[in-house]
């Protein structure tokens, strides 16, 4: 599948989720080996307004969505894949009037599960913000995309 392809796919996929539209989130970049958002920084993600760092929820969002959609850069076809689980490791707290980007990469492709990970980072990926790992169960692609708008995913 071409990268221009795997782009599409993941904007679509993203321009799906409302949390996703309220947040801001955008996709940054797509290629088969992986995944990147982009969360800009605004007033409403803010978990402290007088140190203006970034909730950690924002944060949860930005790669747990992230590493839902590189399922997409995988698959030969649109699958709906639910998260199984989810594991956060914060480094540290991002820095004040920064995005925050979120990589992700499917590791290991199975015909029921997808196994993920990736990382939140500001201006370099080698000071992670976070690290991510998440399972995610393979539906099949005879579930329609609509399907997940219906299901408030």
């Amino acid at each position: 599948m071409s990268n221009t392809l795997i782009l599409e796919q993941a904007q679509r996929f993203l321009a799906a989720l409302r949390r996703c539209q309220v947040l801001g989130l955008q996709v940054h970049d797509a290629s088969p080996e992986g995944l990147t958002l982009r969360l800009p920084y605004s007033q409403h993600i803010l978990g402290d307004p007088e140190s203006g760092v970034i909730h950690g929820g924002a944060i949860t969002t930005l790669l747990e969505t992230t590493c839902g959609i590189s399922t997409v850069c995988v698959l030969a076809e649109f699958e709906v894949c639910p998260t199984l689980d989810l594991r956060i490791d914060y480094m540290h707290p991002a820095e004040p009037n920064k995005d925050v980007f979120g990589f992700a990469e499917c590791y290991r492709v199975t015909p029921n599960i997808i196994f993920t990970r990736g990382y939140a980072y500001q201006d370099d990926p080698a000071q992670p913000i976070a690290h991510v790992v998440g399972t995610f169960m393979r539906m099949g692609k005879g579930v329609a995309q609509r399907d997940i708008q219906g299901a408030g995913a």
